[in-house]
């Protein structure tokens, strides 16, 4: 079976040569624009009042969790992390040394070690990812029967079964590709080499399975239905969430501009790796068309990277792990450039952000890729801007002097009084106090002259106090908007549409909440 990471490093040397062998060309395109673009870009920028269109071309389960309703076994999708508990020794498996070496079952408490990440085949096989990212393998098929963590990739030696009690779903036992079950023998023995059927606690065969992490994001979701399947789920859902008469809305609600999250898949539609589905272009295409008709620029965002570029599901990850990184820029790149090649003529398209929301990526490498980025873009368009997201975990400034050596881009700082434990215990008036005062003096302290423009790519009017009013909500909301604006480029509320009501600024608007 041929997994989509698989797929997408096959091209890898055949990407990074178009990479390194347009970085020059790009260099010298991207020199040629900058008087031009240096001419205008202040002059007829207005002030963004935009909206993320978020679950729609890159799915985030949270928005809208129904769209998982009907995947069987749907809380064993990719990602999710499970330990697993002898019944009969009450220790949990675990890959020692966190892999490349046997699994024993021998730990009273469940860790990182004692955690695998499961990888979908279908609804009932698996492959068992460890916490060194390699994953569990039963050693051959011709007598052995030995369990080691230290295969690289998933082939048939690597795929499990997980077979539930009708009773008790969370009490599974496990067959290995020899049609044996695991059993925990001892301590130190675990084998794939048990014939029995019992449901006992004694049955050394039997596990207690807890779920301790879901990932629920489009990586999930396309894999989780079978193929046929996905395609009807992922084009009934893209043609329905977001249509013509919400830029409609938008627009006659006094918002100017659109913020449209996309994956890096959307560069090989209509046939991207598995188990992405095709489709997915045409939809931005629509999207470009309704915007112009009224009257609604269009920033193109890549929300998704290959590889992750923070473990979170808005960025398909299959697994929670971050892998982005320099073996993944020529990839990127190839991104960027496809999609500014067929919009940079568009007159609404008024900017491509490189990256959503990195985290935990090395900062040398950000700005290598944000430098190509940049010239992808400038081979195609003189006029979009080029938003270079913040890293989470970096200061607000980190950024600054590096982006300051461009013409034409804008910083994306994102601003929620959730994330963190300072906001748990503010009352309304200290959240309110907190936009006036820490927000207003942190995008005073990003803006300069001559630096880049800021943009407040992402803000809600969720937040962490419990039964406020609807004056309440509205007085923060209000807030929000009045230091937001001081950001020269505008402003992105995140998200348009969304199951949860505070995340919902269509569901704001219409319910008298916020007047933009």
């Amino acid at each position: 079976m041929i997994y989509g990471d698989e797929q997408f490093s096959c091209n890898k040397m055949r990407k990074q040569l178009f990479y390194y062998t347009n970085l020059v060309f790009a260099f010298y395109l991207s020199c040629h624009y900058v008087f031009a673009f240096a001419q205008t870009q202040n002059s007829t920028l207005p002030l963004l009042k935009a909206v993320n269109l978020g679950n729609w071309l890159v799915i985030e389960g949270w928005m809208k969790p129904s769209l998982f309703d009907a995947i069987p076994n749907n809380d064993l999708l990719d990602g999710t992390q499970v330990q697993l508990l002898s019944t009969k020794l009450q220790k949990y498996l675990c890959a020692e040394n966190g892999g490349g070496s046997i699994i024993v079952a021998n730990r009273s408490r469940a860790r990182g070690w004692e955690t695998f990440r499961l990888w979908r085949v279908n609804e009932s096989t698996f492959n068992f990812r460890v916490s060194n990212k390699q994953f569990v393998r039963l050693e051959n098929l011709d007598g052995g029967n030995a369990l080691v963590a230290n295969s690289n990739s998933p082939s048939d030696m690597e795929t499990f079964q997980i077979v539930r009690n009708n009773d008790d779903p969370n009490r599974v036992r496990i067959r290995a590709q020899n049609g044996l079950f695991l059993q925990a023998i001892s301590e130190t023995v675990v084998l794939a080499n048990y014939e029995g059927s019992s449901w006992d606690d004694s049955d050394p065969s039997v596990f207690k399975m807890t779920v301790s992490t879901v990932i629920r994001g489009e990586y999930q979701i396309t894999n989780g239905y079978e193929p046929e399947k996905a395609i009807k789920v992922m084009k009934d859902h893209w043609n329905s969430y977001i249509t013509e008469e919400d830029f409609r809305f938008m627009s006659e609600n006094g918002l100017n501009a659109v913020r449209i999250p996309v994956g890096w898949w959307i560069a090989q539609d209509p046939t991207p790796p598995k188990p992405f589905v095709g489709g997915s272009l045409e939809i931005l295409d629509n999207a470009f068309t309704w915007a112009q008709r009224y009257g609604i620029k269009v920033i193109v965002d890549l929300h998704a990277l290959p590889g992750s570029q923070n473990g979170s599901p808005h960025s398909a990850t299959r697994d929670g792990y971050r892998e982005w990184g320099d073996s993944y820029i020529p990839d990127s790149v190839e991104t960027i450039d496809f999609l500014t090649k067929r919009y940079g003529d568009r007159e609404n398209l008024v900017a491509i952000e490189l990256m959503n929301e990195p985290q935990g990526v090395d900062l040398e490498s950000l700005k290598r890729y944000y430098q190509a980025g940049y010239d992808a873009v400038r081979k195609h368009s003189s006029s979009a801007y080029v938003i270079m997201s913040n890293p989470l975990d970096r200061d607000s400034k980190v950024l600054l002097s590096f982006a300051g050596g461009f013409t034409g881009v804008a910083i994306d700082v994102h601003y929620y009084n959730l994330f963190s434990d300072r906001f748990s215990n503010m009352n309304v008036q200290q959240n309110i106090d907190y936009i006036k005062r820490q927000r207003a003096s942190d995008i005073t302290s990003l803006t300069s002259s001559n630096g880049p423009l800021i943009f407040v790519g992402e803000w809600s009017g969720d937040w962490k106090v419990q039964r406020a009013s609807k004056e309440d909500h509205h007085k923060y909301l209000q807030v929000q908007l009045e230091v937001y604006s001081h950001a020269k480029f505008g402003w992105a509320y995140w998200a348009y549409k969304c199951d949860s009501n505070y995340w919902s600024l269509k569901w704001m608007i219409e319910n008298n909440y916020v007047k933009l």
